[in-house]
C-alpha cells in the first residue's frame, strides 16, 4: 500500500510540475506587462474559471437532495400556516425531527465539498502558483525588484507589495465586480 501511495503522490507532484510550466511558458510573454497585471490576468481567469466550473459541475446526489430539502421546506412553511398556530407549530417540529434536519445537512455538506472541489481549491492551487512564481528572488531576476508595487506612506519609506497579498487583492476585486456586474444584469433584464 504504500508503494502505492508513494507512486500516486510522485504522479501527483509531476502533473502539477508540469501544468506549472505549461503556466510559465503561456504567461512568459506577458511579462512585459509587469508582475501586477500579470496576476491580476491570472486572477480573472481563475474565477471565470470556478464560475463556469461550478455551473457546470453538480452531483446527482446534490441535486437529489436539493429536491428533496424544497419538498420538505415547503411541507413545514404549509404547516406554519395552518389555521391552528399551535397545532401547525406540532407539525412543523415533527416534520423538522423526522426529515428536514437530516437532508439539510446532508445538502449542506454536499454542497460544502462541491464549493471546495470548484471554488477554493482551484483558487488555492493559483495562490500557491503565484506565490511560488513570483517570489521576491524571482522578481528580482525577472522584473528587477523584490515586490510587484511600491505604496508611498507618510514616513517617506515607501511599503512594497508582495504577489500574494496582491493575488488576494485582486482576488477581492474580481469577485466584488463580478457581483455587481450580475446585480446590474439582473435590474437589465
Amino acid at each position: 500500500m504504500n508503494e502505492f501511495m508513494d507512486t500516486l503522490w510522485l504522479r501527483i507532484v509531476a502533473l502539477v510540475e508540469s501544468v506549472a510550466g505549461l503556466l510559465d511558458r503561456a504567461i512568459d510573454p506577458l511579462h512585459v506587462l509587469g508582475p501586477g497585471p500579470v496576476i491580476f490576468l491570472l486572477v480573472l481567469v481563475t474565477v471565470g474559471f470556478t464560475k463556469f466550473f461550478s455551473r457546470v459541475y453538480g452531483t446527482k446526489r446534490h441535486q437529489e437532495l436539493k429536491k428533496e430539502f424544497q419538498h420538505w421546506h415547503g411541507l413545514r412553511q404549509e404547516a406554519l400556516k395552518a389555521g391552528d398556530r399551535e397545532k401547525g407549530g406540532r407539525l412543523a417540529r415533527n416534520i423538522d425531527q423526522a426529515r428536514l434536519n437530516k437532508i439539510y445537512y446532508d445538502y449542506f455538506f454536499e454542497g460544502l465539498l462541491k464549493n471546495i472541489l470548484t471554488i477554493y481549491l482551484p483558487i488555492l492551487l493559483m495562490a500557491g502558483y503565484v506565490d511560488s512564481r513570483y517570489r521576491p528572488r524571482r522578481l528580482l531576476e525577472d522584473f528587477g525588484r523584490e515586490y510587484v508595487f511600491r505604496i508611498p506612506t507618510g514616513n517617506g519609506e515607501p511599503v512594497g507589495i508582495g504577489a500574494l497579498f496582491w493575488f488576494v487583492v485582486c482576488l477581492i476585486l474580481v469577485y466584488s465586480g463580478w457581483s455587481i456586474a450580475a446585480g446590474q444584469y439582473r435590474k437589465r433584464k
